[in-house]
């Protein structure tokens, strides 16, 4: 079976104006989706609206590696009459594409290259000094991911790295619904280690981040 998770994820996300919702939606579950995982290397993609912070709507694409970006069929397909009108960097606010290599888990399992599309997602977006790079990294894979990977909801978490796009890095939340960051579970491990707090205070987070996100279309 091919795989449907990779080492790359590409995250579009934007608001749209109430009057061009309609066509932006239409185009995207008609049209765009379809064209993307034609370009060999993307292996899956979904579409989700915000239920907590934002922007409202999201388009994740599971790369196989963030070389694909790099390859032809990516970079030279031809834009739409459609896209042209309706493509959210053209006619969205809070707009953000970001490309991201994993950096936690540091190889790709089966389990997630095995994995579909997460009914939910929360997403953190973040800068960090330089300085405190490393010790803040270690924290968050050794010790922040897992302890909320023992939540009840939590699928897995996995933790990137900016190839194109700000800020730096994103830790990517899968859960079950787009309730489970709500639980006494998560508010318990937010707290449950020593230098939790210290580590989120030396990181510096992108406006509407951490948002949450409910799935609303799949091919």
């Amino acid at each position: 079976m091919a795989n449907r998770k990779g080492t790359g994820l590409m995250l579009v996300g934007a608001d749209i104006p109430a009057d061009k919702e309609g066509d932006f939606n239409k185009w995207y579950q008609e049209e765009h989706l379809q064209e993307l995982l034609g370009v060999p290397g993307i292996l899956n993609a979904a579409r989700y609206e915000a239920t907590k912070s934002g922007p409202k709507h999201l388009a994740v694409y599971e790369l196989e590696s963030v070389d694909v970006i790099d390859t032809d069929a990516f970079k030279n397909r031809p834009r739409t009459e459609w896209g042209s009108r309706v493509s959210p960097n053209l006619i969205g606010t809070n707009f953000f594409n970001l490309v991201l290599d994993m950096i936690h888990p540091t190889s790709l399992t089966d389990g997630i290259a095995n994995s579909d599309m997460a009914p939910a997602l929360q997403i953190g977006r973040m800068d960090v000094a330089p300085d405190d790079q490393g010790e803040w990294n270690e924290w968050y894979s050794g010790v922040y991911v897992p302890n909320y990977e023992k939540c009840p909801g939590v699928i897995r978490g996995r933790r990137w790295k900016s190839v194109r796009g700000e800020p730096q890095f994103a830790t990517v939340y899968e859960f079950e619904n787009e309730n489970v960051s709500e639980t006494d579970e998560w508010l318990r491990q937010r707290e449950i280690h020593p230098d939790n707090g210290r580590m989120r205070d030396i990181m510096t987070h992108a406006a509407g981040s951490p948002g949450i996100w409910k799935k609303t279309f799949q091919l």
